[in-house]
């Protein structure tokens, strides 16, 4: 929990059966909104307890997956969320990776954050993760969760795009507004297409059967050219968002 959220909460976790003597605290400091730089967070473990508070109030995002281990609670912070710049041209997007597979140890979970500027295309070439072949793609539900930034007060619009691959029959064309989530069990899934004017956030939560957690990609055979054109072309100079401590 944390990304989305604002400031002064606390997420207590009961440690459960033989988990310890008390339940363990966390002390989270969020910020004002989910384009205001990468949140921290915390971890809780499988068949435990949370208490979460707020004095001022706020908005969380409470993201899971079905486990088997069970991981001790932990504290994320803020300021260890790695933050890669991906893609160029129309195609750039911010990327918060703050429990992506290789970044932040789950049992089956990944999650990651997404922020696009207005008129550029996101989530593509479009690409799956629903079959299992070693090295090459992991099979991977996934879930799109958006906010939209509003211009001079108007609310804001993106799309979204799912179309069915070999192993699936998912067929999507999606109008996204502000709270808005988009299921993708399968399929080829992008562009996410944030209209001009109008910044595009979206919460990605994985989870799989395979042994290995791991995000591994197949990119769509009509569109994966895309990619080759990247490194002639610089990165969106809207990037990175600033930090909501950040000067103006």
């Amino acid at each position: 929990m944390g990304p989305g959220a604002v400031p002064d909460r606390r997420a207590g976790s009961d440690p459960g059966p033989g988990g310890g003597s008390g339940p363990q605290v966390f002390r989270l400091g969020g910020r004002s909104g989910v384009f205001g730089g990468p949140s921290d967070f915390a971890y809780l473990p499988r068949d435990g307890r949370a208490d979460v508070t707020s004095a001022r109030g706020g908005r969380f995002a409470l993201v899971g997956a079905r486990c088997e281990r069970r991981l001790p609670a932990r504290y994320g912070p803020a300021g260890a969320v790695p933050v890669e710049l991906r893609g160029a041209g129309t195609c750039s997007r911010q990327v918060h990776n703050f429990a992506a597979a290789d970044v932040f140890p789950c049992d089956r979970l990944i999650a990651v954050e997404v922020l696009t500027p207005g008129g550029n295309w996101s989530s593509y070439p479009p690409h799956k993760h629903d079959e299992h072949h070693p090295g090459e793609e992991s099979r991977l539900e996934e879930i799109y969760y958006f906010e939209i930034a509003p211009h001079d007060g108007v609310p804001g619009v993106g799309y979204q795009r799912v179309s069915p691959s070999p192993a699936g029959r998912t067929d999507v064309l999606a109008e996204v507004r502000t709270g808005d989530t988009v299921l993708v069990p399968d399929g080829w899934h992008g562009p996410s297409i944030a209209a001009p004017g109008h910044d595009m956030y979206y919460l990605n939560v994985m989870a799989g059967p395979d042994a290995t957690r791991e995000w591994l990609i197949r990119d769509h055979p009509d569109h994966g050219w895309i990619r080759g054109t990247w490194p002639a072309l610089a990165v969106d100079p809207r990037l990175p968002f600033p930090r909501a401590e950040d000067p103006a």
